[in-house]
């Protein structure tokens, strides 16, 4: 976190005098004062109704996301065994403003195209409800892995994880999406309460360089849009040629684009949202666009509990004539790994569920369930090709870390919940070897009950991993990378 505002680069506090005017010393004083914490809810995992009545936060709530809320420096809910759970992700609340205004429905295709870490991607899915495709892009491997592993920490079944250059990304999905998220890489102006490392790299090259870059993504954003999709631009900068003149520049080359006038500005304007300005705007544009740009959002740290933000939602005119253009199915299941299959349903048949939408698709011994409105595959760079369902061995199948996190306990029959302070969480989240409480062995022999096999592991009734159940005892499988130490 920036120490005081001492720190801010001296050329972008000389612009950003210039720009706010009277607005200037509000916003120059709210660097004194500690970037916002925020968590939000996954409804994946649970309702928002029952993770209040087991939170153990003192929580704020957030006036733009329902299930958003901000919490204090002193309290760590990312060292928490919920957040191992997937329960809530850890998302600075101006943030969660994106998908907020994204709005996806159930059952529809949804593309976050610049999607690392992972925030809107999973908030996205969060509002999908495990319907339809959600396809979260990231372009550099390492933050790709990031994300690839908070999708699953989530339990999200619906998601392709993608490794792509979004030019590249395009030719597989031509007007494709029903709505695109395009969180587009900034010069980080409104992290700098947040993250020294924004400060440090500020330049106005950089903001000059991610613009171009910002224009790139846009354009092969509005190709893989569906004629009356909804595309969001967001960036994390108050700097205008990333934001307003992105904007402008991009409507003046697409007139079959618009800024959505059905939201209700009045109702973010009293929650302390900003119109755009085009008037910070150095490239001459038309009065349309001008217009245009004053419909979109600005989220600044003097105004609300939150970090800095710009926000354009861009509507993609409905053509007369639209028809669904066909794809390509993903399931390649072919037969000797149909006769593999026999296993992984003996297991479900085993613990009690089913699992009817997506499509079996094998990469190596490995079994996914690729959502069924994914395209083929075969080209694209994919880490996570839906719901990793697990490993299929000699004669027995072997459960994913995944699929033990996408399943609730009402899910299966057989189910080992503890409370969040109990040994066995504790135990279990360092990777030790359980013990059956000597009391609960015996009641469990007097009743000739006699657990064995895969067990989902659930803390406060939210699922957390999986163990595998013997009369002596319980076999921790929680993961080796995740382990706390």
């Amino acid at each position: 976190m920036t120490e005081n505002k001492e720190n801010l680069p001296h050329e972008f506090t000389e612009r950003m005098k210039r720009f706010l005017e009277a607005e200037y010393k509000d916003f120059y004083n709210s660097y004194q004062k500690e970037a916002v914490r925020g968590l939000r809810i996954n409804l994946l995992k649970g309702t928002r109704e029952e993770f209040l009545r087991k939170n153990p936060f003192t929580l704020t709530p957030v006036l733009w996301e329902p299930n958003g809320f901000s919490y204090s420096s002193e309290e760590h809910p990312g060292k928490h065994p919920y957040h191992e759970a997937g329960v809530y992700y850890i998302q600075e609340p101006s943030a969660m403003a994106v998908a907020a205004l994204a709005a996806p429905k159930p059952g529809e295709r949804i593309l976050d195209l610049c999607a690392a870490p992972g925030g809107k991607a999973t908030h996205l899915a969060s509002q999908m409800d495990g319907q339809g495709l959600l396809v979260a892009n990231e372009i550099h491997p390492a933050r790709a892995k990031i994300l690839s592993q908070n999708i699953e920490r989530m339990g999200i079944r619906n998601a392709v994880v993608t490794n792509e250059d979004p030019m590249s990304l395009k030719q597989y999905f031509p007007e494709f999406f029903d709505r695109i998220v395009v969180d587009a890489p900034c010069s980080g102006e409104g992290m700098f309460r947040k993250e020294e490392a924004a400060c440090l790299e500020w330049s106005l090259q950089n903001i000059h360089s991610c613009a171009i870059r910002q224009r790139e993504i846009l354009e092969a954003a509005s190709k893989m849009l569906k004629p009356g999709g909804r595309l969001v631009y967001s960036t994390c900068t108050f700097a205008p040629e990333e934001d307003e003149e992105t904007v402008a520049l991009f409507l003046k080359a697409h007139s079959e684009f618009a800024v959505d006038l059905e939201l209700d500005f009045e109702k973010y304007k009293k929650m302390g949202f900003l119109q755009g300005c085009p008037e910070w705007i150095d490239q001459k544009i038309s009065t349309r666009e001008a217009e245009s740009v004053t419909k979109t959002f600005r989220l600044f740290p003097h105004k609300i509990k939150g970090e800095g933000h710009y926000i354009a939602v861009l509507c993609k005119k409905a053509e007369k004539d639209n028809f669904k253009k066909k794809r390509k199915s993903s399931n390649r299941v072919n037969q000797k790994e149909k006769n593999s299959l026999a296993d992984w349903e003996a297991f479900q048949k085993e613990m009690g569920f089913s699992f009817k939408q997506g499509n079996y698709q094998f990469f190596g011994n490995e079994l996914y369930l690729v959502p069924e409105e994914m395209v083929d595959m075969k080209g694209l760079k994919v880490l996570r090709a839906g719901l990793h369902l697990g490993t299929l061995k000699k004669n027995r199948f072997e459960p994913s870390h995944a699929l033990a996190l996408a399943l609730s306990p009402s899910d299966t029959k057989k189910v080992l919940s503890f409370p969040r302070d109990s040994k066995e969480i504790l135990s279990y989240l360092k990777g030790e070897m359980l013990i059956l409480d000597k009391k609960d062995k015996k009641d469990r022999q007097d009743k000739q009950d006699k657990p064995k096999g895969w067990y989902l592991f659930c803390v406060d009734g939210y699922s957390i991993g999986w163990v595998k159940v013997s009369p002596t005892g319980i076999k921790n499988h929680y993961p080796k990378g995740l382990r706390w130490v």
